[in-house]
């Protein structure tokens, strides 16, 4: 009985540990959107939910590598949504262009990679809540 209730208080540290995360994730990302200028691309924050990626050209952000500028390249973050409706599906939209990526400052780019970083985390959130939501409206076996 006492490993049950272990287990029970082990998975509500974890539930309550990633909602105070992903509150603060939220404030920070807010603040990135003001700051990077993308509240001048994309009206209202929570408008940038809607796009079903956000990804960045010019530095990386693999686990290896996360942050390296990649020499040449044009630093770019770049929105993509997705209309079933129209002709071409996939739309990309710039949500900013910095330049070069050998000369952008280490605050900006290091800003840069928090702002792609909390939105794919607060991203994944909202997406883990639609098919939960999706689960639930199927009918239920018995």
């Amino acid at each position: 009985m006492s490993s049950a209730l272990e287990r029970l208080k082990n998975l509500t540290s974890k539930i309550t540990s990633y909602e105070l995360s992903r509150k603060q994730n939220l404030i920070k990302l807010e603040k990135l959107y003001s700051s990077l200028g993308i509240d001048e691309k994309v009206d209202t924050f929570v408008e940038l939910f809607g796009f079903k990626a956000i990804n960045l050209s010019g530095i990386s952000l693999s686990e290896d590598s996360l942050g390296k500028i990649q020499e040449g390249k044009y630093v770019q973050l770049i929105a993509i949504s997705y209309d079933s409706s129209a002709v071409v599906k996939n739309k990309n939209s710039s949500l900013g262009y910095f330049g070069r990526s050998e000369k952008v400052e280490d605050d900006l780019r290091y800003k840069i990679i928090n702002f792609v970083l909390c939105w794919r985390f607060e991203k994944s959130f909202r997406t883990l809540e639609h098919y939960n939501t999706l689960i639930d409206s199927l009918p239920k076996d018995e």
